[in-house]
């Protein structure tokens, strides 16, 4: 007979069940654990080798880059003549321009002012009461709003066509001129093919410069300079070139990620083979050089070239920097006709073809002796220049726009002057070989001492979009005013300084300078009348004209960034002059409603803004705002009051009684742009100048 046992011994042994299963998992747990630990060192030491892979095969992709840069560098250089000869040649014919102008086109002026009708809602009798009296109250009330509505309407027609009218006599003045610049133009094209058929050297040597500088044939980084003279009676160029340095043909041949070292090495190229390639580079220079000059002879000036190449180094000899010569030419163009450039031996051609001289050590710079240089022609020698700057002021107004057409070419253009007489219209033709950004440029030269007017930048905009150019540029020895510059914000014009001219000049190995230093030297001006303020001959007047009732007052604050100089330099009703006498209110002509005068290089030095603004006059419309000033603008006037500018501003807005007409900047280079305002304040004038920095005491 079996025998249970007792309650406390299954306690005992489900105790002991439960202390193994604890066991159990602990153990698991420490070998789950340990996995995990060997699991997360071998995925560290995957990834740390991942990394190491990872960076060397990036040091190597490196490597193989460089390398190939090398391979293609070398490739470029022997395939100089190839890539050459497929270039489109340079030709005169596209220079001319087609003799028509943009129309007329007067915008907003074209359209009549609404006239308001008797007929409108808000001209009819509103709340006429009961009473006959009152009836008859309102409607001479309604009455009267129309025929004030009427009158203003009347009057802004009356001043429209007044704009207008003079609008179209200043559009039909400019037509004429730009239709009589490109007839100038293209007579000056004429007479370019005409000085080359007649052999005239000075033209020769102009043209076929401007050939070589504007070649699309040259990759970027090669030297493009010249020195040419024209031998009329042999019809022959005689021109030397300037051939690229030894170090153009790289002195590494590979490039190798050395891994234990953890850098990259260098294999350096054969002396042989380097030494080959930059002779068979020079043959093929000077080949392209004639090339280009035969292919741009579309006038037949040319019955041969003598073309001595050189580089511009420090002569081993004497340790001095000197042009050497190191390889020569003349070729015939009958012999060069002969030749398939893109499948010639460089070398062989040039000198077994053409019966030319190459320098057999071309790396040791070992001279040879040019059969003819440009002097020794004796005439038309075109230069760089002597030791001393020309004053570009005192320089011959042709030989000032062959200065600019040759900064253009130095600049990697395509450029000729086509001006034979005034500073008039377009005075060189440029072109830019660039993709996308490059293309047709119109080039205007302005030997001004003076300020430039913005007449000038609005014909030459009219120009560029008659030619079809891509971009006008202006250059001038003087400067632009704020006018200008505004104008031709956002157009495809450049202004360019007599600084930024004198320093353009001498980035690019060419010479000049603007009198006794680089700036252009500022015209002398007379202080102004105390009383009248006319004695400055060199100031602006802004009229400011504007639709809409409302009466407004016009004020001026000289700036210094955004803060007034002081409470003087605010000009407004109860302030009516600066201290100077330099910004001051005048009384308005027609059609203008307001004016002021102001002299910007007057200004004083520290300050670069002059800030226009409007307000509601809050006597006369106590609870008017800015909603009906409409077909706003700034005349920009001479100290003649002759119109050189026409400044578009904001419109007001509902609610607003003060806004921010617009501010003129001084750039850095001296000259004052127009900047469009457009803010608006709805505390009136009190909250403007607030912001301004002029306390206003209550």
């Amino acid at each position: 007979m079996s025998r249970r046992s007792n309650g406390l011994v299954g306690v005992w042994a489900e105790a002991q069940r439960q202390q193994q299963r604890q066991h159990e998992a602990q153990a698991r747990y420490v070998r789950d654990q340990e996995r995990q630990q060997r699991a997360y060192q071998r995925e560290l030491a995957r990834s740390h080798r991942e990394q190491k892979a990872a960076y060397r095969e990036q040091r190597e992709a490196e490597a193989r880059r460089r390398t190939a840069d090398l391979d293609a560098q070398v490739a470029a250089l022997q395939g100089l003549l190839t890539a050459g000869c497929r270039a489109p040649a340079f030709r005169a014919s596209a220079l001319t321009r087609v003799e028509q102008v943009e129309p007329f086109s007067p915008g907003q002026l074209a359209q009549p002012v609404r006239m308001p009708d008797q007929n409108d809602p808000r001209y009819q009798p509103q709340g006429g009461g009961w009473t006959a009296a009152r009836r008859a109250q309102a409607q001479a009330e309604a009455r009267a709003g129309f025929e004030r509505d009427w009158q203003a309407a009347q009057a802004a027609e009356v001043q429209r066509q007044h704009q207008l009218a003079t609008y179209r006599l200043q559009y039909q003045q400019w037509a004429d001129n730009q239709l009589g610049e490109i007839r100038r133009h293209n007579a000056g094209i004429a007479e370019m093919a005409a000085g080359l058929r007649n052999g005239d050297p000075g033209t020769a040597v102009e043209y076929f410069s401007a050939a070589l500088y504007a070649s699309t044939s040259w990759p970027e980084g090669l030297p493009r300079q010249v020195s040419a003279a024209y031998d009329s009676g042999a019809r022959q160029l005689v021109l030397n070139w300037e051939l690229p340095r030894y170090d153009v043909v790289p002195e590494a041949k590979s490039v190798r990620y050395m891994i234990n070292a953890d850098q990259e090495k260098e294999s350096p190229r054969p002396v042989t083979q380097r030494r080959a390639l930059y002779r068979d580079v020079l043959a093929q220079c000077l080949l392209l050089v004639l090339r280009d000059l035969f292919a741009a002879d579309e006038f037949g000036a040319l019955e041969s070239v003598a073309l001595n190449g050189f580089v511009d180094d420090h002569d081993p000899v004497t340790g001095r920097r000197a042009p050497m010569f190191l390889g020569t030419v003349m070729a015939p163009r009958s012999a060069f006709a002969a030749l398939h450039l893109e499948q010639v031996n460089a070398v062989d051609c040039l000198v077994e073809g053409l019966r030319g001289q190459l320098s057999s050590r071309p790396d040791q710079y070992a001279a040879v002796r040019p059969a003819r240089v440009p002097e020794d022609v004796g005439n038309g020698v075109v230069t760089h220049g002597g030791d001393e700057d020309p004053d570009l002021y005192e320089m011959d107004p042709l030989a000032f726009e062959a200065l600019v057409a040759e900064l253009f070419r130095a600049m990697g253009m395509q450029a000729v002057t086509t001006q034979r007489s005034n500073d008039g219209g377009v005075d060189v033709d440029a072109l830019d070989p660039a993709p996308i950004r490059g293309g047709k440029i119109v080039v205007q030269v302005k030997r001004y001492r003076n300020t430039v007017p913005p007449t000038a930048v609005r014909d030459l905009y009219g120009t560029v979009q008659d030619a079809g150019a891509n971009k006008g540029v202006l250059v001038t020895t003087s400067g632009f005013g704020p006018g200008s510059h505004t104008f031709a914000n956002g157009k495809p014009l450049e202004l360019v300084a007599g600084s930024e001219l004198v320093d353009l000049l001498h980035r690019h190995g060419l010479r000049g300078r603007l009198g006794t230093g680089e700036r252009p030297v500022p015209a002398q001006r007379t202080a102004p009348d105390e009383e009248t303020g006319t004695g400055a001959d060199d100031h602006n007047v802004l009229g400011m004209y504007w639709s809409g009732s409302t009466a407004l007052d016009v004020c001026a604050l000289v700036c210094q960034g955004s803060r007034v100089l002081d409470d003087d330099h605010f000009v407004f009703f109860n302030n009516p002059r600066t201290p100077d006498g330099v910004v001051r209110s005048l009384t308005p002509v027609a059609p203008d409603r307001a004016a002021i005068q102001v002299s910007f290089d007057a200004l004083p030095a520290r300050a670069d803004r002059l800030v226009v603004i409007a307000a509601v006059d809050p006597v006369t419309h106590p609870t008017a705002d800015l909603s009906g000033f409409t077909d706003a603008g700034i005349r920009l006037l001479d100290s003649e009051w002759t119109p050189l500018d026409q400044l578009e501003v904001s419109d007001g807005r509902p609610g607003e009684t003060a806004l921010v007409l617009g501010s003129f900047r001084r750039r850095a280079n001296g000259d004052w742009e127009f900047v469009t305002g457009g803010k608006g304040y709805r505390g009136g004038l009190e909250e403007l100048i607030r912001e301004y920095g002029i306390d206003v005491v209550e």
